[in-house]
C-alpha cells in the first residue's frame, strides 16, 4: 500500500512564498513520476508541475518562472517551492505519484489528501 502525505500549505499574502512537501510511505522501490496538481473551487484539477526519476520537469504555463519542483528519489519525497504567489494560485494542492514499484507490484497512480494554499491580495 502506498500513502502520500503532504505538508506546507497555508495562508500567505500575494508576493510571498510557500514550500509544499510530500512524502511517500510503504514498501516502495521506485516512483517514476511525482507531481503536484491543484483544484480551485468550481474548477477542474490541473497539473502544476511534475518530475521524473531522471529529473525531467514539466510545469503549467501559469507557474513557470515562479514555482520549482524537486525530489529526493532515495527518500521518496517531492517538494514544490512556490514564489511570487498570486491570488489565482489559491487552491487545494494534491501530491501525485505514478508508476510506483512496490514489494507487491506496480501501483499506477496514487494521490495525497490535499493541502490548502490560500493567497490573499
Amino acid at each position: 500500500q502506498v500513502q502520500l502525505v503532504e505538508s506546507g500549505g497555508g495562508l500567505v499574502q500575494a508576493g510571498e512564498s510557500l514550500r509544499l512537501s510530500c512524502a511517500a510511505s510503504g514498501t516502495i522501490f521506485s516512483i517514476y513520476v511525482m507531481g503536484w496538481y491543484r483544484q480551485a473551487p468550481g474548477r477542474q484539477r490541473e497539473l502544476v508541475a511534475s518530475i521524473t526519476t531522471g529529473s525531467s520537469t514539466n510545469y503549467a504555463d501559469s507557474v513557470k518562472g515562479r514555482f520549482t519542483i524537486s525530489r529526493d528519489n532515495a527518500k521518496g519525497t517531492v517538494h514544490l517551492q512556490m514564489n511570487s504567489l498570486k491570488p489565482e494560485d489559491t487552491a487545494v494542492y494534491y501530491c501525485n505519484a505514478e508508476n510506483i514499484v512496490t514489494a507487491t507490484g506496480i501501483v499506477r497512480n496514487s494521490w495525497g489528501q490535499g493541502t490548502q494554499v490560500t493567497v490573499s491580495s
